[in-house]
């Protein structure tokens, strides 16, 4: 039985594809495993789709409501739901084998030879489409799109309930409608996930992306447990719902404050932290500014409408960044980074007694959501020889056009020509020109020689960035302010930048690739894990002198809105990308748990 199913996909890999409509009956039974007694019915739970984003899970529409376009709180009080009970049908004779083989052969493929074997034999037996949100059927040979519903219809042809996703391993059950937690098979995926780690070396700390970082989900203890026992009762987050939605009263020129910590309170795994209260004090609390960050998402998750006063808050910033001190108009990248340092120095004892104040060694959250890893190498122009340095970063800034800083256009259509300094644009500039620009090599010239360890010798040498390490959020600092000892001004040049973004071709990886002049189908490409969604712009509009911050967060899926100081409005995917852009702030799209 278990052979055969490897076998049947190296035929169809090395025969051609050729898409059946459904399997035939000796290939539904080669794993032995019968479907008993389940039937394709209508869902027992609320239909509901997850945003890739965010843990909250949301229908398909919000509507406005009030002047300011945000909805009355509708948080429905549930049952929770039991466990799937459609996973019995599945557990019938060597059904953990079978389980097995599928996740090594076609869902964590650690060795080269299964990672070939996934990128040819796991297409779509309807239409061939490869890398389409793939399924694998738990009970017979039959891969379908998920998105193109081609999985759904052959569950329902065959009544085979559950699936297995071939890009992240997860069960989906098709009666319920959702994916579904058993503790025997996730401890199979955990098993299969961790032998396909130690085949590919991930364990370090900088490892390439594509493979998944690992995040531990939720253990509850024992007081926890008897806790959820005495409460059965759920709150239930609709996308009717505004909750999260809060406006934040100005202090006196601190838009720049409010509109990063409207970002921040939507980031959706730094919400779940500090909803889920993980933060454990080692400072006094009136001091401790991750402290005063949990009440803030408290205020915002509370359900109450009225702005929130943020005095507290405003007073730590300026006791621990006290450059930002005074009611003067501050720069809001300059104070992120301000804030993700005090946040970084202040989470002592959440990162398991790690060291806080060495970024390379600190698993506190803002370091786990946050922390990217930059590879710098520099190449001798003599000998050729590689310098490489990784360092961590918690934003990218980039150059834009009309600096005084040089500026190629890399889109298709550019021409690149270059009059007193600056790029004469033939299209618009993009947020991937500017990546691109970011990641080119560049030559250092005579007046910065590096000491070569190759030659002995300070030679002339290039330096390329490459992505080493993705953070999960990804801050893109679009340089819009020139200060220099001749030239102070801002720069207005419109950045189209998409609600979707591939981070592929800047990683380190995808560069060596191509300098070995091979061209291969990487984990990074199969398994999408450098992907990232946008959920939130801070905009400056006005001069350097005189201007005013204000931010677009994505509530929920394409639910768009605007946050300016006190009021919330509601604001199209229109709005969104047409807006100027100061701090980009991207999503991973896909996580990945043990």
């Amino acid at each position: 039985g278990v052979p055969r199913l490897v076998e049947w996909h190296k035929q169809r890999a090395t025969s051609g594809f050729a898409a059946p409509s459904s399997p035939n009956q000796s290939e539904c039974s080669h794993l032995q495993k019968l479907h008993r007694g389940s039937s394709f019915s209508s869902p027992v739970v609320e239909h509901v789709s997850s945003s890739s984003s965010s843990s909250l899970k949301t229908k398909t529409s919000i509507e406005p409501k009030g002047k300011h376009g945000t909805g009355a709180l509708d948080v429905a009080s549930a049952m929770s739901p039991a466990a799937c009970s459609h996973v019995n049908g599945f557990k019938v004779d060597n059904w953990k084998q079978n389980l097995r083989v599928i996740y090594r052969c076609f869902v964590w493929s650690g060795s080269a030879e299964t990672r070939k074997r996934k990128a040819k034999s796991c297409v779509c037996h309807v239409c061939g489409a490869h890398l389409s949100r793939l399924h694998s059927c738990l009970y017979c040979v039959f891969f379908g799109c998920f998105a193109k519903k081609h999985i759904h219809e052959h569950a329902k042809s065959k009544r085979h309930n559950l699936a297995i996703d071939l890009l992240y391993g997860g069960i989906y059950c098709f009666v319920c409608q959702d994916y579904i937690y058993d503790k025997d098979m996730e401890q199979i995926a955990k098993e299969e996930q961790r032998k396909a780690w130690k085949l590919q070396g991930t364990s370090h700390l900088f490892a390439p992306a594509g493979i998944g970082e690992r995040y531990s989900t939720w253990e509850p203890t024992k007081r926890e447990l008897e806790l959820l026992q005495h409460n059965p009762k759920r709150r239930r987050i609709t996308t009717n719902c505004t909750i999260g939605l809060r406006g934040l009263i100005n202090l006196g020129n601190t838009c720049f404050m409010n509109c990063i910590v409207q970002a921040l309170t939507h980031t959706p795994l730094l919400r779940d932290f500090f909803l889920s209260d993980r933060h454990k004090c080692e400072m006094k609390p009136n001091s401790c500014l991750v402290c005063e960050m949990s009440q803030l998402f408290q205020e915002f998750y509370s359900g109450h409408r009225s702005p929130h006063i943020p005095f507290r808050l405003l007073h730590l910033v300026w006791t621990h960044a006290r450059h930002l001190a005074g009611y003067e108009q501050q720069d809001a990248h300059e104070f992120l980074i301000a804030a993700l340092d005090v946040l970084h120095r202040h989470c002592k004892g959440d990162d398991n007694g790690k060291k806080a104040n060495n970024p390379n060694h600190c698993n506190c959250i803002i370091d786990q959501i946050f922390t990217g890893g930059l590879q710098s190498d520099v190449t001798c122009q003599v000998c050729h020889g590689v310098s490489t340095t990784i360092d961590p970063f918690w934003d990218i800034s980039l150059d834009l056009p009309g600096s005084s800083t040089p500026f190629w256009p890399l889109s298709p259509g550019s021409d690149g020509s270059v009059v007193n300094g600056e790029s004469q644009m033939s299209g618009a500039t993009t947020l991937t020109d500017c990546l691109r620009r970011f990641t080119r090599p560049e030559h250092l010239g005579s007046s910065a020689k590096i000491k070569c360890s190759g030659c002995h010798s300070y030679q002339e040498s290039t330096k390329q960035l490459t992505m080493k390490k993705l953070p999960i959020v990804a801050c893109f600092h679009l340089k819009r302010f020139e200060h220099s000892a001749k030239l102070r001004r801002k720069i207005t040049t419109y950045v189209s930048f998409p609600l979707e973004l591939d981070m592929t071709p800047f990683m380190a990886s995808s560069k060596e690739s191509r300098m070995n002049g091979q061209y291969q189908q990487s984990m990074d490409t199969l398994n999408n894990d450098n992907k990232y969604s946008l959920f939130a712009v801070v905009n400056h509009q006005g001069t350097l002198e005189s201007g005013h911050y204000t931010t677009f967060i994505r509530q929920h899926k394409d639910q768009w809105f605007k946050c300016d100081d006190a009021i919330i409005t509601k604001a199209s995917i229109k709005d969104v990308l047409d807006s100027e852009g100061y701090l980009l702030f991207y999503h991973k799209q896909f996580l990945e748990y043990e």
